[in-house]
């Protein structure tokens, strides 16, 4: 990716192009949203980590909740979410977040979590509470989860999939130059193998996930490895998003992507044989999630790829 000129704001930050100002919508949901969720004592992604969708998200009472508190333990160069020693777990955290999806009506719910380096399982016993607690109040739901990578412990992975979420998503970033920069204490093949280990012990009802910011200084043939990689780890589902820098600490934007090379980046994607494929400057991994209708995938219903059918083949030509 050849790097685009970009104005510079007084303070020194890239100025955004065109397709990614938005407008902010004015709904009445929005506050509902908003005060459920901070009567339920939540935290969700959408306010930790910056998302530029809140306001569209919360405006259609929907939101991605982030478990285990909202202090990390790892210090990204691209995520807002606050580094601090983390406080202890919430007992009656997974309870909360089953009557916020439930108040919500939510039929898909994303349940995401900080990195907890500091607990022996990384926290997931947590996500699998989390995951009954939903399923038991929402019958039926959908469930997703977003998980950091508990550093490849089996017997972490192994406590998620026990509580058979429909889909497991773990985000590769970037490319595998990029990833010691862009991500602290994460490897990109460590990375590779969560989503390996969850597709071979998952079954054929689980469908793994996974999601590259862009923009970061990748070029097209480093895309296109790093998506032959994730096909190659049994990776089902992807989303490509424009990397925004949350604050002038943060990396720097190296390059904006217009609409349409997204739309290109995601039309060779569905060539190597993902499923289903999110590709536009403002998708995020847990943006309109409920899109991709695992349900209906699974019960045989494959979307088309470009030519009518699913086709494995090379990303560039």
């Amino acid at each position: 990716m050849n790097v685009a000129e970009k104005p510079v704001t007084p303070a020194g930050r890239a100025r955004l192009p065109e397709w990614l100002r938005l407008k902010l919508p004015q709904s009445p949901e929005f506050a509902r949203t908003r005060h459920l969720l901070a009567r339920e004592r939540l935290h969700t992604v959408c306010e930790s980590a910056r998302c530029p969708n809140q306001w569209e998200c919360w405006s259609k009472g929907t939101a991605t909740f982030m478990i285990a508190g909202d202090r990390c333990t790892r210090a990204c160069g691209f995520c807002a979410v606050n580094t601090a020693k983390p406080l202890p777990l919430q007992p009656d955290e997974p309870a909360r977040v089953a009557e916020a999806a439930a108040r919500l009506g939510l039929r898909h719910v994303v349940i995401t979590a900080v990195a907890r380096d500091d607990l022996p399982d990384g926290g997931a016993g947590h996500f699998r509470r989390t995951i009954e607690a939903v399923r038991a109040a929402s019958p039926g739901v959908v469930v997703e989860v977003l998980v950091p990578d508990f550093q490849d412990r089996d017997e972490a992975l192994n406590t998620v999939l026990e509580a058979r979420p429909e889909i497991f998503n773990h985000n590769l970033e970037t490319v595998r130059r990029l990833t010691p920069v862009v991500r602290h204490r994460a490897t990109y093949d460590r990375s590779l193998s969560v989503l390996r280990k969850a597709r071979d012990r998952g079954g054929p009802s689980l469908f793994t996930k996974s999601g590259l910011m862009l923009g970061l200084g990748e070029t097209e043939e480093e895309l296109a490895e790093a998506l032959r990689d994730l096909r190659q780890a049994g990776c089902d589902v992807l989303t490509l998003g424009q990397y925004l820098q949350p604050t002038p600490a943060h990396l720097p934007v190296s390059d904006f992507i217009s609409p349409e090379r997204f739309a290109r980046y995601g039309r060779l994607a569905k060539r190597l044989g993902f499923i289903h494929v999110a590709s536009a400057p403002l998708v995020r991994s847990s943006y309109h999630a409920d899109d991709f209708p695992a349900r209906d995938v699974r019960n045989g219903h494959l979307p088309a790829g470009p030519e009518g059918k699913r086709v494995d083949g090379e990303f560039l030509r």
